[in-house]
């Protein structure tokens, strides 16, 4: 086994993200669109190796560690969720089943939440990467994307989390809901507006979205104005929701620079204080946390 040199994996539904890494390192990087959405069980290593072959010495086995879909029911192999309370990583790496000698995979398991019920995978290493970086940190984590996770740690635990569906959302009504129509490019003021108003009143955000598309019939409402401020409308509602979870608390955000930067713009604009730290970063973090407990046990 090459202990040193490694290769890490972001298996998401729809996109596969791989990196070569050497020690903590990384010395090259690739991705493909065979996300575990388009992939029957048998595709999983071929998708890997198309990537990543080069990568591996002849004659040697090269760790993988993998989180995300991969993991996940109809993923390579199933790593069962973890239940909370628990830290985001802890034994439990579950092994893949490979044909190449070169590859050992382990996978890493999401967590669960019985009530309300709540999961997540690949979130978790992300949080065990910004708790490798930050240790002793207690707080809230906003996890923004497609599905918007908003998580509570302490004492270096996942103590619950939300997950709001807030980017699946706004890529719903943007392309497929009758506002495509009107909503392209972007406006500052007007996500600041829209931010108000979800904010204030996330009940009437249902009533709010059809205006956009009057708008634009009847007053010449600009499409980048217009697709801000349904963006800012949706997060608005979101933060207002979330609030009890975030207030009074420590705030930080993972995930990619432009759509963590609305959420940290959002929440300045309701005079909560927050950081902001890049989500490839956490992720290479966690993956690397992870490398220690690849031969621990799986835990029921």
């Amino acid at each position: 086994m090459n202990d040193k040199n490694w290769i890490a994996v972001d298996w998401g539904t729809s996109h596969l993200r791989v990196w070569a890494v050497d020690g903590a390192r990384v010395r090259a990087a690739a991705q493909s669109d065979q996300g575990m959405g388009v992939l029957a069980r048998s595709d999983f290593e071929g998708a890997l190796l198309a990537l990543v072959a080069d990568w591996l010495p002849p004659g040697q086995v090269t760790q993988v560690i993998a989180c995300g879909m991969v993991g996940s029911r109809q993923g390579w192999v199933e790593a069962p969720y973890r239940a909370l309370p628990c830290v985001p990583l802890a034994g439990g790496l579950v092994p893949a089943p490979t044909q190449d000698p070169r590859l050992s995979v382990h996978v890493v398991p999401g967590l669960k939440q019985a009530q309300p019920a709540n999961v997540m995978r690949g979130e978790e290493t992300q949080i065990a990467g910004f708790l490798a970086r930050h240790p002793g940190w207690d707080g809230v984590l906003c996890l923004p994307g497609t599905h918007s996770k908003w998580v509570h740690l302490s004492a270096g635990e996942v103590v619950s989390f939300q997950t709001f569906l807030t980017g699946e959302v706004f890529a719903l009504l943007a392309t497929q809901s009758v506002l495509r129509h009107s909503v392209s490019g972007w406006d500052a003021a007007g996500f600041k507006a829209g931010l108000t108003q979800g904010f204030e009143r996330p009940d009437r955000l249902m009533g709010r979205l059809f205006p956009l598309r009057a708008e634009a019939l009847l007053g010449g409402l600009d499409p980048g104005v217009a697709r801000a401020r349904l963006s800012g409308l949706l997060i608005g509602a979101e933060l207002a929701v979330a609030r009890p979870y975030w207030l009074g608390q420590r705030v930080a955000i993972i995930g990619a620079r432009d759509l963590a930067g609305l959420y940290l713009q959002a929440l300045a604009e309701v005079e909560m204080p927050a950081t902001q730290v890049d989500a490839t970063e956490m992720t290479l973090a966690g993956l690397d946390a992870a490398r220690a407990l690849r031969h621990v046990p799986t835990e029921p």
